[in-house]
Parts: structure tokens; C-alpha cells; sequence
């Protein structure tokens, strides 16, 4: 059987996430604008890219190489054809990163925004450790309904097959995570969402003595 974000629809996903009700979509592009922003790295790895929202924001004269990651290949078209003016920088990998994490490229800046939620902790510290980015920057959701973790919206029966993927995020927890892969907590942001669910910024520095030089391939 398919992975349950195969088979949701952009359509369905972009305008779930856009609605007043809901305003992920805007609060996450305001974010990815502060995380391209907030380090030194020349190269990035966008995982959960989903149709690209926030790669608006990349400075194609800094950044030498952009990945994006999706599991859902049409999302990945989609977003080779909204961002046409990155060609050259933009490259989109189509990857299940639970169990295609070694396909990852290094990295100097790992994004990670909403996305640890539907592959786990260990699955994201295998990705990490294969991307060694110096930097990483997570969005969680945090949710004061852990029952209803979907807004919602005339389009929520398209996330009914989430719940088979999904894990309730903990910011210590992934903090920890990311301390038995080798990083440090450098920052924690939370933006508010309506229906009481909020968004947690978590960025994360890798410790000196794991730190290695940044490649290109």
C-alpha cells in the first residue's frame, strides 16, 4: 500500500493548509524565510518540500544547491514548474526517507518543517547523519488536541489515512534525538495557529567535535 502522502492531492493539501482556520501554509513560508536567512550555509536540503511553499524565499545568489525532498513525485513536479527561475540551484529528489535516507546529499543546512511527525525520530536521525548538515532547523506542530491534530476543513478526508503515519512530536524528545546525533539545541520559536495548535521552531547546531566540511557533490 501506498504511503498515505501519495495519494493526497496538492490541490487538496495547499488549500487545507491556506485556510483562515488553518494558516500553516502562510506561517510556514514567514518561517522558511527566517531559516534560509538565519545561517552561513551555501548549500540546503528541503525535506517534506510537499509543492515548494517558502523556496520563494531562497537567495539563488548564495546558495549554491537547494534539495528538495518529497516522497509524492507530483509534488515534486509541481514544484519544477513553479520555480523555474531556480533552475541550476533547485534540484528535486523524490525519496522515502524512511527507508532511502542514504540517498540524501550532504548538506550544510537541513530544513525539516512539519516532517519529523510522519517518519519518526529514528528515521530522522538516520537523515541527519546522512546529510551532516552544520545546521538544522525543524517546524513541529503542537497540538492541545492530540485527538484532532488535523484541522477542521472541507478537505480533512483527505488526511484520513494519516493517522497510520503520524507521531506526536515533543520538543524535549526531539531534542534528544538530535543530542544522541551529535547537535545542540540553538533556538526555539513558537508561532501561534488558530484552534490552539501552534507551530516550534527547533534549530539545532552540530557539535564541534562532529563537525566536518561542507561538500558538493
Amino acid at each position: 500500500m501506498p504511503n498515505p502522502w501519495e495519494e493526497i492531492t496538492l490541490s487538496d493539501y495547499e488549500n487545507h493548509m491556506s485556510l483562515d482556520s488553518v494558516r500553516q501554509l502562510q506561517a510556514l513560508s514567514a518561517i522558511m524565510k527566517e531559516q534560509f536567512a538565519a545561517f552561513p550555509a551555501e548549500t540546503a536540503a528541503v525535506l517534506g518540500v510537499a509543492g515548494g511553499n517558502g523556496l520563494e524565499h531562497i537567495d539563488a545568489g548564495r546558495f549554491r544547491r537547494v534539495w528538495g525532498v518529497d516522497i509524492n513525485a507530483d509534488y515534486l513536479r509541481a514544484v519544477s514548474e513553479r520555480y523555474t527561475a531556480l533552475a541550476g540551484v533547485l534540484e528535486c529528489l523524490c525519496l522515502d526517507l524512511v527507508s532511502e535516507a542514504e540517498k540524501l546529499p550532504e548538506a550544510g543546512l537541513l530544513i525539516a518543517d512539519l516532517l519529523v511527525e510522519y517518519i519518526g525520530y529514528e528515521a530522522f536521525q538516520r537523515a541527519v547523519r546522512q546529510a551532516a548538515p552544520e545546521y538544522v532547523s525543524c517546524v513541529i506542530q503542537i497540538n492541545s488536541d492530540e485527538e484532532h491534530w488535523v484541522s477542521a476543513s472541507p478537505y480533512i478526508r483527505a488526511f484520513d489515512r494519516l493517522d497510520e503515519v503520524h507521531h506526536q512530536m515533543e520538543e524535549k524528545a526531539l531534542t534528544a534525538a538530535m543530542a544522541e546525533t551529535g547537535y545542540s539545541p540553538v533556538l526555539q520559536e513558537t508561532t501561534p495557529l488558530p484552534g490552539g495548535k501552534a507551530l516550534m521552531r527547533l534549530d539545532y547546531r552540530r557539535n564541534e567535535a562532529e563537525q566536518a566540511p561542507e561538500s558538493l557533490p
